[in-house]
């Protein structure tokens, strides 16, 4: 993941994220290897970033570069129902809040993605005095990331997904054939895990439950993908 940033004492490149929930497995099962999740921070880059962490005192710079976007499309633009969401959308750029605060239905959403204003991403507003940590924690909850695992002996892995994805989303990024020949998933909760001794054991105890392709990975759930090809 993408992270821009501007004000801010964070050190460029990637950085490794400090997952609570990675450790716990890593110590209990103390697989061959770790795979931790990295997050790359970019200073000033508000176009090719996912989320953008900002010096209060510099927030207004941002939302004076979407204002300009849309005041220019506004002079453009001769559709009434845009017209009146882009006025809607300068209304809250100059009470000085960014657009991703805004509420809009899902049609209104496409224009404004057309327009790809930079506040309209998660916009973590943030001092000097943080935990690097928490600010990744903090925009991954911004953005609606959450995380799954795969774990045992020969790895441990927290893998980084958008809320709502279903296990087929997620084999996929295990592996393409774990996708493609795809048979049922068996699932526990991070919580239930730590209290067995492995995958297997929650499995022979009934605690792992087994779930078709349609089924929507909550967060920090363990997986094991059942497949054939």
């Amino acid at each position: 993941m993408k992270i821009g940033f501007t004000g801010l004492d964070i050190p460029e490149g990637k950085i490794k994220y400090s997952d609570d929930k990675l450790n716990s497995l890593v110590e209990k099962d103390n697989p061959n290897k770790v795979s931790p999740f990295f997050v790359e921070f970019i200073k000033d880059d508000y176009i090719s970033t996912e989320a953008i962490i900002i010096n209060n005192d510099n927030l207004i710079d941002l939302l004076i570069l979407d204002i300009e976007k849309i005041e220019n499309r506004l002079n453009r633009v001769i559709d009434p129902t845009e017209k009146d969401l882009l006025k809607k959308c300068l209304n809250i750029l100059e009470s000085e809040k960014p657009l991703n605060c805004i509420d809009i239905n899902d049609d209104e959403k496409k224009i404004i993605l057309e327009l790809a204003p930079h506040s309209f991403k998660p916009i973590i507003i943030s001092k000097n005095n943080f935990n690097i940590n928490s600010l990744i924690k903090e925009t991954l909850k911004k953005a609606k990331y959450i995380f799954f695992y795969t774990t045992g002996k020969t790895e441990s892995r927290g893998w980084l997904i958008k809320e709502n994805s279903d296990i087929i989303t997620c084999a996929s990024k295990i592996h393409s054939d774990l996708a493609r020949g795809f048979i049922k998933g068996d699932v526990v909760s991070f919580d239930d895990y730590m209290k067995h001794y492995n995958f297997k054991d929650c499995k022979s105890k009934g605690i792992a439950k087994v779930v078709d392709k349609n089924y929507i990975i909550q967060d920090g759930e363990i997986i094991e993908i059942r497949f054939n090809v």
